[in-house]
Formats: structure tokens, sequence, C-alpha cells
């Protein structure tokens, strides 16, 4: 006799389970987070173990979901961030992946890469056949009967709130180096009180966010690093051998940050 997949729970008594599982159109038709809210709170069954999202406050969590096991792009993507999952480490960031797979065939699949490609795979890969955890995080259309739309990317900061959403295409795999830059500009923006400029990268300049006033438009253009009252670029703290520090210093100046960092504040 087969198993059943375990319900994967999300926050407000909201479940996944397997063919018997009815939503309501209320729990349907549910918001998914956008940027400075709240991500949802669940706990899944992973080729890990059980894993609930709650347990990777205080750290940053780079949240990402696959299409379906098996496939050629997904591989990829999975081998791409477990080469790179100790640069994630070191920024003080975790590795989540999702697919509505079930458990048994994320352990088949890990056991295929690891036998065809000699890759372990080092973050949890949790499973999600009810599709809640997906149609939580708006990865699906709410009614949705198949997961061919979903290749989602939440970037959630220490405190559990979302930071920046990515949305590539079933074809295309994704950029593990812009991930990586991701992380690293939105960690400099808490760390700095600055915005991160197109193609930001560690040791390059910030810029500040523009003025409020006309008292400070017109104080602005004097200062350094102003090509105008709009834009002034200075100096981080972050020189590029020390990329790897931006996140574990993030977590420390983060305290009043969640509006400041919106564009204008």
């Amino acid at each position: 006799m087969s198993e059943r997949p375990t319900r994967a729970t999300l926050q407000h008594g909201v479940t996944g389970a397997g063919s018997d599982h009815r939503e309501s159109d209320e729990q349907v038709t549910r918001a998914a987070p956008f940027l400075y809210e709240p991500a949802p709170d669940f706990e899944a069954r992973s080729t890990m173990g059980p894993v609930a999202s709650r347990d990777y406050r205080g750290r940053w969590l780079l949240f990402f979901s696959h299409p379906a096991d098996f496939t050629p792009v997904c591989t990829s993507e999975l081998i791409a961030f477990a080469k790179a999952a100790p640069r994630f480490e070191a920024l003080n960031c975790a590795l989540l992946a999702l697919s509505i797979d079930g458990l048994y065939s994320h352990l088949a699949w890990l056991h295929s890469i690891k036998a065809n490609f000699d890759i372990d795979i080092p973050f949890p890969v949790v499973e999600d056949p009810s599709m809640a955890i997906a149609r939580a995080y708006g990865m699906l259309p709410p009614r949705a009967v198949s997961s061919s739309t979903v290749r989602g990317m939440f970037l959630i900061d220490p405190e559990g709130i979302v930071k920046a959403i990515t949305w590539y295409p079933i074809s295309t795999g994704r950029s593990v180096e812009e991930a990586l830059r991701l992380v690293q500009a939105v960690s400099m923006t808490y760390q700095e009180a600055l915005y991160a400029p197109a193609d930001w990268q560690p040791g390059a300049p910030g810029v500040v966010a523009p003025p409020k006033t006309i008292a400070d438009a017109t104080q602005r253009k004097d200062e350094d690093g102003a090509a105008d009252w709009y834009y002034q670029t200075r100096p981080t703290r972050i020189a590029p051998a020390d990329a790897t520090a931006v996140g574990g210093h993030a977590a420390a100046a983060r305290t009043g940050a969640r509006g400041r960092h919106r564009e204008g504040k």
C-alpha cells in the first residue's frame, strides 16, 4: 500500500494534501505576497526532512520553484545552485527549492543527479503535490491544474519579508550569478542605507536616495558625488574581497530598514 503525501501546512490554517483536499474560493483567490510583504509561512516534507519556513528567520532565504522533476532545465538549475551553495552560505543566505512533485520523486531525481553528474544537492527540495505552497506564493494561477507555469524565485529577508521576486518561463533557466548579485545588492542596501544602481557589484559605489524638499535638492547639487540634485553616488564599505561578508553584516543593520529602502524612501 502506497503512502499518501503528508499535508503541507500554510499559515492561517490553509493546507495542501491529496486529491480529497478542497480549497474554498477565498483560499484560491488569496493574494500572493508582493514586495515588502511577509512571505507565507509553511511546513512541508523535503529531501532533508521536515522544513518550516519560520526556521529560516535570522538569515536570508532564496526560495525557488521548479515546474517538475526529471526535466532538463530544472536539473541544470539544481546543479548550478548546488555548485554555488558555498557562496550563498558565505552570504548568510540559505537555499530552498520547491517542486509540486512528491517526496519520493524528489529523492529519485536527486539520486539520478548524483549518479549521472556526480553532484550532491546540499539544500532541501520541498514537495508540494497539492500545489498549496505554489498557490500561496502566486507561482500558479489560482485554479491551475498543472505546474507548467512555475519557475519563481523569492528573496526573503531575515525577518521573513519578501525583498525580491523574479519569474522565468519554463523554457529558460535562471542565472545563478545574477541570483548571487541580487543577494549581495539587497544585503548592501540594508547595511549601507544606500540603493544599488544597475549592474551593481561589491566594491562599486551605491546611490543615495533622492531628496524630498527643494532645500535638500538645492544642497544636494553641491555635495560630493552628485551629478545633479537627484543623482548622487557614495562609496560603500564593502570591497570586492569582502563581498561574502555582505549578508552576514546586513542582519545587524536591518533595524528600521523595512520601509526605508523602497524607491524614494
